[in-house]
C-alpha cells in the first residue's frame, strides 16, 4: 500500500516569547478604572478629567437591572478574543431574544453550537480566558452594552447541570454544545451618537444546516487562492511612545527574565 505524502505544513509567523508588559506609572491611582494605556493617552491629549466623569458615572463592576433587561431583548452579540500573544479575533453570536443568559449580577453565559471546526473564539478563551462582548440595539434604543470580563468554557451537560434556572433548551432547531460562562469584570455603555438606525425584517433562518450554500458558501472568493501571499514591506509608523511626557516611562518594557 503505497504511503500518502504528508501534507506540506505552512510556516507560523514568529511570535516573541512572551508580550512586553505595560507598567503602570507608578504615580497613577491603582484604584483608577482603565488599563496603564488609557491614562497615558488620557494625560497626554488632557482628558483625565472627562475619562474620570465617565469612568464614575457608567463605568460598573456587575450588570445593573436595566442592563440585564437590556441583554434579555439582544439577539446578537460582537465578540472579541486574543491568544496568549495578544494576537485578536472578533466574532459574531446570534440567537433569539434571551440567548445570552444573565446567571445573575455577576456572570452571564452565551451558547456555542456547532460551526465550521475552526473554533477561533474559543481556542483563544483556552490560552487566554479575557474577552470583550459587544451588545447593540440597532431598531429601538439605539444603544450598545460593552461587558468585559473573564470567560471559562462549560460543556452542555455540565451547564445544564450547574445552572439549571438559565435553562439550556434548544434554539430554532439548535443545540449548544457548550457554553461560554463569562465572569463580569466592567458594564458599561456604548454611546448612540454613531448607532444606525435599523430596521427589522422577517427572515427564515436556516440555524442548524451544514449546506455550505445556505451558510454563505464562497462569497468571497477565496477558495483556490494561496493561504498565504509575499507582503510589501511595512510602512513604518511612529510608536505611542513618541508622545514623550512619561508615556516612555509608563509603557516601557521589563527585560524578559531568562
Amino acid at each position: 500500500m503505497p504511503l500518502r505524502t504528508p501534507a506540506p505544513v505552512l510556516p507560523r509567523r514568529e511570535r516573541p516569547a512572551r508580550l512586553p508588559e505595560i507598567v503602570p506609572d507608578p504615580v497613577d491611582p491603582p484604584h483608577r478604572p482603565g488599563s496603564a494605556g488609557e491614562h497615558v493617552l488620557q494625560d497626554q491629549v488632557g482628558s483625565v478629567a472627562r475619562a474620570d466623569r465617565f469612568y464614575g458615572d457608567q463605568l460598573r463592576d456587575r450588570l445593573l437591572p436595566r442592563m440585564v433587561e437590556f441583554i434579555a431583548r439582544m439577539e446578537m452579540a460582537f465578540v472579541a478574543t486574543a491568544d496568549g500573544h495578544g494576537e485578536c479575533d472578533s466574532s459574531l453570536r446570534a440567537g433569539p431574544p434571551g440567548f445570552v443568559r444573565v446567571l445573575d449580577e455577576f456572570t452571564l453565559a452565551y451558547p456555542e453550537y456547532r460551526g465550521n471546526g475552526v473554533y477561533a473564539s474559543l481556542g483563544n478563551l483556552v490560552e487566554n480566558p479575557h474577552v470583550g462582548i459587544l451588545m447593540v440595539d440597532f431598531t429601538e434604543s439605539l444603544i450598545g452594552l460593552h461587558v468585559n470580563g473573564r470567560a471559562r468554557i462549560v460543556d452542555d451537560e455540565v451547564f445544564r447541570a450547574s445552572f439549571p434556572a438559565a435553562g439550556g433548551e434548544e434554539s430554532g432547531g439548535r443545540r449548544a454544545e457548550r457554553w461560554v460562562v463569562v465572569e463580569v469584570e466592567e458594564a458599561y455603555i456604548h454611546c448612540r451618537k454613531h448607532i444606525p438606525r435599523m430596521e427589522r425584517v422577517t427572515q427564515r433562518r436556516e440555524w442548524g444546516t451544514d449546506d455550505p450554500a445556505r451558510k454563505g458558501g464562497d462569497f468571497f472568493g477565496a477558495k483556490g487562492t494561496p493561504q498565504r501571499a509575499p507582503r510589501p514591506a511595512r510602512r513604518r509608523f511612529p510608536s505611542t511612545t513618541h508622545l514623550g511626557g512619561g508615556a516612555s516611562r509608563a509603557l516601557r518594557r521589563r527585560p524578559h527574565s531568562r
